[in-house]
């Protein structure tokens, strides 16, 4: 039997099963964010997302980075850190945010308390979350985006919505609507992905000390970056480091460790740890096969890293698998073209915008695509994200926030982390609302009023002399 390469879909009439005045394709972080901004005034706002929880890759395990700058100073503020402070008032499932040495501050999170946290803000804000609804297509009339088609148990729908926001992270609704977009570096390779997973049972204190106690001739402990003195003081801490150890459990177990570096997070219980050390090289987001390929490889080399940990790091003596995280973390995938593409040169040089929404902090940090290490460029301070970087060429009423903004592939792996893109979110939000408000297009909104209402809400923005501003100053 021959099977043929197509097949003739029947056109069919689909239901019109919401209108909004605002819709958020994807409920991570910069979703999170874009949606409770847009809807701060009464809005009609709906978000809808695949999976069956919110959080996005605030639930996979990592600890959110970005929320401290590189002179130490806090330079997200707004939604996020209202975000975090009702995770860490309510549910005890977030940490202060913690000076860090390599990522300048981390703050870590619990993935179920932010499912819950997530989930009650939205709907105390009036947003209509539509879960286990798949993103399938666009309806463009006139160069203008007019909603979108979503497949879900329900079979397939439209939804139509005068502004629409794309918090996919992977610039699907934009790619899809046509959108011009880009992916990877110059080559067309991408930051390999990672498959989370948690240990318990591990002795945390006998893992910092150890380092923190080691002589200075014994390179094994010595961490990329972290001199030993964090790990005397802090309790909760990141890892980043251990090579030597790395390789030598290659050569005596022959184990297969597609990392050179150890990442070790500690977790916000007792005993509990993060483990950041499967790499899938060759992993395009984009593609079920495969993201489907990339799940059952980065399954594969977890046995071979606990192998490693337990007989072989500090504290893991005892430590035992408990999860994976839900989903691959994804650092890579589309990004747009929009008004203004950011480059290296903008986030090394520190570069204010006139139309800046946000301020970061976040070095270049890019998982090379070729190879197991990491590039890290640190700019010493903070680089504006422009607003015009987040309006695509080529298609009015939509907005795109969070990793796939329009970046060049080194200015993206700076940008690519969770508190900055929840700031991008934010801004969206916000200028979604103005757009819908004023009947204007997002490209034509007045900035000053956006930046106006961003202060107004406890924004971090900058002036042209490096100090934040304050709202009874703004212009």
């Amino acid at each position: 039997m021959t099977f043929a390469s197509t097949v003739q879909e029947p056109a069919r009439t689909l239901p019109v099963t919401a209108n909004y005045d605002v819709l958020v394709v994807g409920g991570g972080p910069s979703g999170l964010t874009a949606a409770l901004a847009a809807s701060e005034d009464g809005l009609r706002v709906g978000l809808i997302d695949s999976r069956s929880f919110l959080g996005g890759n605030m639930t996979i395990g990592l600890p959110v980075l970005g929320f401290l700058g590189q002179k130490g100073n806090q330079i997200i503020d707004g939604l996020p850190q209202k975000f975090i402070d009702r995770l860490r008032s309510e549910r005890d499932g977030a940490s202060e945010h913690r000076p860090c040495p390599l990522h300048m501050g981390i703050t870590l999170v619990e993935p179920e308390a932010v499912k819950t946290v997530a989930m009650e803000m939205l709907i105390e804000a009036g947003v209509d979350i539509l879960l286990y609804t798949f993103f399938a297509g666009t309806i463009v009339e006139n160069g203008a985006i007019q909603g979108v088609i979503t497949e879900s148990k329900s079979g397939r729908s439209a939804i139509l919505a005068k502004v629409v926001i794309d918090c996919t992270g992977d610039a699907d609704v934009a790619y899809n609507a046509g959108v011009p977009t880009e992916k990877g570096n110059a080559e067309g390779g991408m930051q390999p992905p990672t498959l989370m997973f948690c240990l318990a049972g591990v002795d945390t204190d006998k893992l910092r000390m150890a380092i923190a106690e080691a002589p200075p001739a014994a390179r094994t402990y010595l961490t990329d970056f972290i001199p030993a003195e964090y790990f005397g003081q802090n309790h909760q801490f990141i890892v980043v480091g251990l090579r030597e150890l790395v390789m030598k459990a290659r050569e005596e177990r022959n184990l297969e460790i597609p990392n050179d570096r150890t990442i070790i997070i500690t977790g916000l219980k007792k005993g509990e740890v993060w483990i950041n050390m499967t790499r899938v090289k060759g992993t395009d987001g984009t593609s079920a096969r495969s993201l489907t390929e990339g799940e059952i490889e980065g399954r594969r080399q977890i046995d071979d890293i606990v192998t490693y940990l337990t007989h072989y790091v500090a504290g893991f003596e005892h430590a035992y698998f408990t999860k994976t995280a839900p989903f691959l973390g994804i650092r890579e995938t589309r990004r747009i073209v929009g008004q203004y593409m950011m480059t290296q040169e903008d986030v090394l040089g520190c570069r204010h915008f006139d139309d800046a929404i946000a301020v970061a902090s976040y070095p270049i940090d890019i998982h090379r695509p070729g190879d197991e290490d990491c590039t890290l460029i640190w700019c010493g301070d903070c680089y504006d994200i422009p607003y015009r970087s987040l309006v695509p060429q080529g298609v009015d009423n939509l907005l795109v926030a969070g990793r796939s903004i329009s970046a060049t592939h080194e200015a993206m792996g700076a940008i690519r982390v969770m508190a900055t893109c929840m700031a991008m979110g934010e801004a969206a939000g916000r200028a979604a609302k103005i757009s819908v408000r004023g009947n204007r297009t997002p490209a034509d909104i007045d900035i000053d009023e956006l930046r106006r209402q961003q202060l107004e809400h406890n924004v971090y923005l900058r002036d042209h002399a490096g100090k934040r501003i304050h709202h009874s100053k703004a212009a």
